[in-house]
């Protein structure tokens, strides 16, 4: 009876659990993690000497490391070998208007899944919400990309007023806001405008029409209809996105 060798495990484990660290990892051996995500592993995986860890670090891309040591607060890893380089991002930003925290983390932690490449939160007359806390916008991306195996976070733009935005805005890039007015397709803008791009997406009250006259007066800016319903704005951030990735990105 002719018997067969059992499949060789894939190596690391699918299940191995994946952080972001923000030291970098090229040319390291090692290293030594403390605080929430030692925590992690040794309470909540419950990882022993000799455990596989993925670890990314947004510079140089992904590795395997495996469990050195294992303090009661601390613990270090031995790293392996480097399994994936640093992913290619398209280059798009989404420039978005603060709206309600829960809604506006939701959009970071889409704007990451997605693959934009710059993050930049802008003031406008109707924005309900005047400041942001980077540090929270981070923690959003960096769990959706620990999770959905991205080995590159978006840049987070300090908050900007839109006219400083406009009056600064790069000759070299496309800039599609959402008109609620009309527009062209968005589908169609995609053919007739290829290169370097960022989608603006207003606040839940939309732009004023003097913030409107001055996004029109920006010689890159397209306006695009994004179909004919009224989307709110997180919604309409998460679907020009997608619709920008279906057309100019990667997917």
């Amino acid at each position: 009876m002719t018997r067969f060798m059992p499949a060789t495990p894939a190596w690391p484990p699918h299940s191995a659990p994946r952080l972001y660290v923000a030291t970098p990892l090229s040319g390291r051996d090692a290293i030594d993690l403390d605080g929430s995500q030692a925590h992690y592993l040794i309470t909540v995986m419950r990882s022993k000497v000799g455990d596989a860890v993925s670890l990314f670090d947004d510079i140089s891309g992904e590795y395997l490391a495996l469990v050195d040591r294992v303090g009661k607060r601390d613990l270090t890893l031995r790293i392996d070998r480097r399994t994936r380089p640093r992913e290619d991002v398209p280059d798009l930003w989404l420039c978005a208007a603060p709206i309600k925290r829960a809604r506006y983390d939701w959009v970071a932690e889409k704007a990451c899944e997605l693959g934009v490449a710059r993050f930049q939160p802008v003031l406008t007359a109707r924005s309900v919400v005047d400041k942001i806390k980077p540090d929270r916008l981070r923690k959003q991306m960096v769990e959706a990309a620990e999770q959905c195996e991205r080995t590159a976070l978006p840049e987070i733009a300090p908050l900007t007023k839109l006219a400083a935005l406009v009056a600064g805005w790069p000759r070299d890039r496309h800039l599609f806001f959402a008109y609620e007015r009309g527009g062209m397709s968005f589908r169609k803008a995609l053919v007739a405008n290829a290169g370097p791009a960022a989608i603006l997406i207003g606040p839940e009250g939309g732009f004023t029409d003097d913030e409107e006259a001055l996004i029109a007066g920006c010689d890159r800016a397209v306006p695009v209809s994004l179909g004919p319903r009224i989307l709110r704005a997180d919604t309409a951030a998460v679907a020009a996105v997608s619709l920008w990735m279906a057309g100019r990105g990667d997917w």
